[in-house]
C-alpha cells in the first residue's frame, strides 16, 4: 500500500441529485476534502450506475429505461473484442463517454489547483451481474461465460477511469461499489465465496492506486477483508455492530495497512434529525464496538476516512447538500478533538 495517511479526510460515495455537472462538481469540491467526481442518475438513465459501465458489453441493449443483455443474437463477435482489448489492455475499448458520465468529464475539465488525491467508483462485478440481465430476465452473472466477461469489462472500465484521473492528481481511490453484496448468503444470491473473491480480485487488478469496496448494508466482511481490498467503506450510521463480529479480520486489516471509511453521516432524510454532536456521539459508539473486542482507539482513528453511508442520488438538492455539510463539519470536529 502506498504512503496514503487517512487523516479522518472526507470524501463521498458518488451520486447526487443534480442535474447540472458543473453545479455537482462545485459541491464535491466545497465539502470533500478528496474531491470525488460525481455520478447524476436524475440527469439521464445513462448515468444509472448499472448502465453507466455498460458500453460495448457483448449483446448489451439500452432502451426505453431497460438494461439487458440480448442472447439471442450472435455474442461470440463482441466477446472476442472484450477479449481481445483485456489481453492488449486496450483503455480506449473501455472509455466511458461524456453521455453516460458528464459529471466524470466535467471533473476531469476542471480549473483547478490539482489535489494530492481524487477518487473515483466503478459498479461492482457482483452488483453489475446479477443487476443485468438476458431477454428472459435471468442476471447474466449465473451465466459462466457472462460472468467472467463482466469482471473483465468492469477491470478495463476502472482502469480507464483511474488512468483519466491520474491526469489530476498523483494518488487516486478507485471504490468498487456493491450494493448486492449486502444479499450475498441469502437465497437471493446463488455464489459461492471462491467465485465472489475472483470476480472481485479481477476488477481490483485493474487498479494501480487505492482500491476500496462500498457495500452500503451488511455483509460477510470476513470474506471482503480477505480480498487484496485497502479501503473498507462500511454503512456505519446503520451496521457499524455488524463490522464488530470479524474483529480479528478487522485487526489483521489495519495490520497490512487497510483503511476505514466510516459512513457515518446517513445519506437519507435522516440527516435532518442530526447533529454534529449526535454524529460524533454515533462515531464514538461505533469505535467502541471494536476497542471492546481489543482493537486500539488510535489504531482505528489514524486509518479513519469519514463519508456519508451511501450516495446521496435518492435524495433532494437540499438534503445531499446538507448530508455532505455535515460529513465535512463532523470532520473538521474530529481534527479538533484528535488532532
Amino acid at each position: 500500500m502506498s504512503g496514503f495517511q487517512a487523516e479522518l479526510r472526507t470524501l463521498a460515495a458518488g451520486s447526487l441529485p443534480h442535474t447540472d455537472p458543473a453545479a455537482a462538481c462545485e459541491l464535491m469540491l466545497r465539502h470533500m476534502d478528496i474531491p470525488t467526481w460525481p455520478q447524476l442518475p436524475r440527469r439521464a438513465f445513462l448515468e444509472n450506475m448499472y448502465v453507466q459501465y455498460s458500453e460495448r458489453f457483448p449483446g448489451i441493449v439500452v432502451a426505453d429505461e431497460r438494461i439487458y443483455v440480448e442472447r439471442n443474437g450472435e455474442l461470440d463477435p463482441d466477446l472476442e473484442k472484450l477479449y481481445v482489448a483485456y489481453l492488449m489492455d486496450d483503455l480506449e475499448y473501455a472509455t466511458v463517454s461524456p453521455e453516460y458520465a458528464a459529471g466524470l468529464h466535467r471533473f476531469l475539465d476542471l480549473d483547478w489547483e490539482k489535489p494530492p488525491v481524487v477518487k473515483g467508483q466503478v459498479t461492482g462485478p457482483i452488483s453489475w451481474g446479477l443487476m443485468v440481465v438476458d431477454q428472459e430476465r435471468k442476471p447474466i452473472l449465473y451465466d459462466e461465460v457472462l460472468a467472467e466477461a463482466v469482471a473483465k469489462h468492469l477491470r478495463l472500465k476502472a482502469e480507464w477511469m483511474e488512468q483519466a484521473l491520474r491526469g489530476l492528481a498523483p494518488q487516486t481511490i478507485v471504490f468498487v461499489d456493491e450494493p448486492y453484496m449486502s444479499s450475498y448468503g441469502s437465497a437471493f444470491v446463488s455464489l459461492n465465496e471462491g467465485q465472489v473473491i475472483t470476480l472481485l480480485e479481477e476488477v481490483f487488478a485493474g487498479i494501480q492506486g487505492l482500491k476500496g469496496i462500498h457495500c452500503c448494508g451488511n455483509t460477510d466482511w470476513s470474506l471482503v477483508l480477505s480480498t487484496s481490498v485497502d479501503i473498507l467503506n462500511v454503512d456505519a450510521y446503520a451496521y457499524a455492530e455488524a463490522l464488530s463480529l470479524y474483529p480479528d479480520d478487522v485487526a489483521a486489516f489495519l495490520a497490512r495497512g487497510g483503511i476505514i471509511a466510516w459512513g457515518i453521516v446517513p445519506a437519507s432524510d435522516q440527516v435532518g434529525e442530526e447533529t454534529v454532536d449526535s454524529l460524533m456521539d454515533r462515531f464514538h459508539q461505533a469505535l467502541s464496538l471494536l476497542t471492546a473486542k481489543g482493537l486500539k482507539k488510535d489504531d482505528l482513528l489514524s486509518s479513519a476516512l469519514i463519508m456519508p453511508s451511501c450516495g446521496c442520488g435518492s435524495l433532494s438538492i437540499e438534503t445531499a447538500e446538507r448530508v455532505l455539510a455535515l460529513t465535512s463539519q463532523l470532520a473538521q470536529a474530529l481534527h479538533e478533538r484528535y488532532g
